[in-house]
């Protein structure tokens, strides 16, 4: 049987940090980098008799959060105790929610190829992280960071609702655009700030009852996310094809070999033994509250991405891709507003610039140069002074050294020929050096005047005015 008669299953816990000054139960700073163990106090630290005072704020955002995922807000939760040994866990268990988390029952939409589809989040709730293991590169030992230690989680819970890794990475992004525009979190992925637990099973098609799962934790780039799903799937359809059977374990993603490695048996909520947090009150929240969060919400990208339709004319892909990422669609939106060309601004960011992106596999937030640099180097384009081709070699200036797009040119010498003189001996030259050109564009054939004008570009290195050549070209072939 092939992998063509099983059906993938796929849900995940998504953790992302909050955006909050200071920590979840005390008045430590949440930011990252600093020295090991300078932002701790005894509370994130359990010396024995410290206690947690909740901060309002992260309950503020975990709100925002469900209520820009469509959730059901709580009026009442609590916290509990998740119990569990791990040598960044100081407490030896976590504070969580478990039975009555702040929000329930959302969903999301995402798109592929143009048809949209529903995936369920089951909860939201708040928490607070755990510290870091920094491991020895001799293996001789590792030192525990507590710096990270009670910084405030939100644990976005979906339904096991998508069917491939490609669906995974779609829900994934749109969440991390959903928390970025609502700034709850900077959604940093390469900081630990957005990570997610991936539960992967198979089932033969038709088959109602889920397969077995299996966990994989704290994966935080969509690259290796996508290659972690397609390689667990296919592991899982060659066992049971093999006649074994699914063991219910968490596994370790490598990605230099391309492999999960198992390290634990998976944990079901009994083996972490909750019980209500005795050290903290319930959280009650008021309709008023609820509703005044409700009203301030800022601009989501389903909103924005309509304005773009009506406000610019784009077509609905283009919308769409754009306010994907709030880095990305703010750039667009500051760009535009000096340049004034709405059209020039999306294609160079959904092409060249997302191409670029692609090719070092940077985030947008990556991006190194300002709004203001890509608008000047438009601007550039349209007065003539430099070509479409030399704007492409200048983008790649300011993904390498970013500064001023007329700056590079001068410094280059990319300054567009616009000269007469200097454009009709080129012309008269490649026009002298390719008679069958002559020939076939005089027989009708019309790609003959593309050819022309590609040699001369690539004569001038690409500095030649593309109209005036063009217009050059075929003023003397209709001699």
């Amino acid at each position: 049987m092939s992998k063509e008669n099983y059906e993938i299953v796929i849900g995940l816990e998504v953790h992302a940090e909050l955006s909050t000054k200071t920590k979840i139960f005390c008045s430590c700073p949440t930011e990252f980098g600093a020295e090991p163990n300078t932002h701790t106090c005894p509370v994130c630290m359990a010396m024995p008799g410290a206690l947690p005072v909740l901060n309002e704020k992260v309950v503020e955002y975990a709100v925002k959060a469900g209520l820009a995922t469509d959730c059901t807000i709580a009026r009442e939760s609590k916290n509990d105790r998740k119990n569990y040994f791990y040598p960044d866990l100081p407490k030896s268990y976590q504070i969580s929610q478990f039975d009555k988390p702040l929000c329930t029952n959302g969903k999301v939409t995402i798109e592929e190829d143009g048809e949209e589809k529903v995936i369920g989040i089951t909860r939201i709730h708040i928490e607070e992280d755990a510290g870091k293991l920094n491991h020895n590169e001799f293996g001789s030992g590792s030192l525990v960071d507590l710096n990270r230690a009670g910084v405030p989680l939100i644990e976005i819970v979906s339904e096991p609702d998508m069917r491939s890794s490609r669906d995974a990475e779609n829900y994934l992004r749109k969440i991390k655009s959903i928390l970025e525009y609502i700034e709850v979190s900077d959604c940093k992925m390469q900081e630990g700030s957005l990570r997610a637990d991936v539960n992967v099973s198979v089932r033969k098609k038709g088959a109602k009852e889920f397969g077995t799962r299996t966990e994989m934790k704290n994966m935080n780039s969509f690259r290796s996310i996508v290659r972690a799903i397609d390689y667990e799937a296919e592991r899982q359809i060659e066992v049971l094809e093999n006649g074994g059977k699914i063991d219910q374990e968490t596994l370790r993603w490598d990605d230099v070999s391309g492999k999960t490695f198992s390290m634990r048996d998976k944990e079901d909520a009994q083996d972490y033994r909750y019980f209500p947090e005795p050290d903290l009150v319930a959280i009650r929240l008021s309709d008023e509250y609820v509703e005044n969060i409700r009203k301030n919400l800022p601009e989501l990208p389903e909103s924005r991405k309509k304005r773009y339709l009506e406000e610019y004319k784009l077509t609905e892909k283009d919308s769409r891709m754009l306010t994907a990422s709030k880095y990305m669609s703010n750039l667009f939106e500051e760009a535009l507003e000096i340049c004034g060309n709405a059209k020039a601004v999306a294609n160079w960011l959904l092409s060249d610039v997302s191409r670029i992106l692609n090719e070092k596999e940077l985030e947008p937030e990556q991006i190194p140069f300002t709004a203001e640099e890509l608008a000047k180097m438009i601007m550039l384009i349209e007065k003539g002074t430099i070509s479409s081709a030399i704007g492409k070699k200048v983008l790649e200036e300011l993904f390498e050294n970013p500064r001023d797009p007329q700056k590079i040119i001068e410094e280059k010498g990319w300054i567009q020929i616009s000269d007469e003189g200097a454009i009709k001996e080129v012309v008269m030259r490649i026009l002298e050096n390719n008679p069958q050109s002559i020939i076939d564009f005089k027989a009708g054939k019309d790609r003959a005047l593309g050819f022309l004008v590609g040699q001369a570009m690539k004569e001038t290195k690409g500095k030649a005015n593309p109209k005036m050549l063009n217009d050059m070209f075929l003023e003397e072939l209709k001699k």
